[in-house]
């Protein structure tokens, strides 16, 4: 491997441009090679860079011939598992935005083939690196033992950008948002064993409410609400974790608040000034993927983080397709 490493991003859409400005200042980086199925994105983002000898295409075998030691796939959701397989083929490493896949049956392609693949792979679940989630875990590092909680992961609306209400796009609004907090309510509180959960139609052709109950391997429940249609109302998004007299509640990614007990005061951090990417996870995110190629070291959000994220949207979607039906983990 050169002493640098050699990126290349496939999709240069929002998160394709997030990524490439994020490594673009990492002096451990060098970004060769973009594509996009636009060929005016790829060349709009290559100009970006500001890195003389980027090169952009618009396929990602093209970019994959180009001499990149790893590669970012930022495409829309139904395209990931395509782009996915023949990197990992290929022997690079792998940073796949989330969703893994929209199918579980794709999730287990990917999820078997990077155990055989030479390159490391991670899955861009960014929750867990943003600030108000961190404190979260090191708080129950330090003796909050979670009883209970309750999650909200709302959207304001499926009309902007217009492809989030396309289903052959998204593969459905729980690949979305709402598995950003599905796999942060394993990362906090453990493997999930049984899924109930309603849903119907209200403003959309597609299912866009959810109301769930989930059951954890170690004895805790929480209930998960997640709408399509809210009107962004703040906060949309919303962790609660219950303990002994204790309580921790995120505002988005904008603030966390602690009661820490009885006739304690409530602590609360404020993360408004930090900027998104800092603040949504996706700096560290990415460091810790490059840290894992240049170091030999597991990556931050495996393969089998990715898979049980899949497992969990698909329970769900198992569950309100069987009127609430109980559904099993690992299915």
């Amino acid at each position: 491997m050169n002493t640098r490493l050699r990126v290349g991003i496939v999709g240069c859409g929002y998160m394709g441009g997030t990524h490439a400005k994020i490594l673009s200042n990492d002096p451990r980086v060098k970004i060769v090679a973009v594509a996009d199925a636009i060929r005016e994105r790829a060349d709009a983002l290559a100009i970006s860079l500001s890195n003389k000898g980027t090169r952009a295409f618009t396929a990602a075998s093209d970019l994959l011939s180009a001499g990149v030691d790893a590669v970012y796939v930022t495409t829309p959701n139904t395209l990931h598992t395509e782009t996915v397989l023949m990197a990992l083929a290929a022997g690079v490493h792998v940073f796949s935005e989330k969703p893994m896949a929209t199918t579980l049956s794709e999730a287990r392609q990917v999820y078997e083939a990077t155990r055989q693949a030479r390159g490391r792979y991670q899955v861009g679940h960014n929750r867990r690196f943003a600030p108000v989630y961190q404190y979260c875990k090191q708080a129950m590092a330090q003796g909050l033992t979670v009883t209970s909680a309750h999650l909200k992961m709302n959207r304001g609306e499926l009309q902007n950008p217009p492809w989030v209400g396309n289903t052959q796009i998204t593969g459905g609004f729980l690949y979305e948002t709402t598995l950003h907090l599905l796999d942060m309510a394993r990362w906090l509180i453990g493997d999930v064993l049984q899924v109930e959960a309603r849903g119907n139609r209200r403003a959309y052709q597609e299912t866009d409410n959810f109301s769930m109950l989930l059951a954890f391997a170690g004895g805790q429940f929480a209930t998960f609400t997640s709408c399509a249609h809210t009107t962004w109302a703040f906060p949309f998004e919303s962790v609660e974790l219950y303990g002994a007299h204790q309580q921790i509640v995120t505002q988005e990614m904008e603030k966390v608040s602690h009661s820490a007990g009885l006739g304690r005061p409530v602590l609360t951090h404020d993360y408004f000034q930090l900027a998104i990417p800092q603040k949504w996870g996706y700096v560290e995110e990415d460091r810790l993927f490059v840290d894992s190629i240049l170091q030999g070291a597991p990556t931050a959000v495996t393969a089998e983080d990715g898979y049980r994220a899949i497992e969990l949207v698909e329970a769900v979607y198992r569950s309100v397709a069987n009127d609430g039906e109980r559904v099993s983990l690992p299915l």
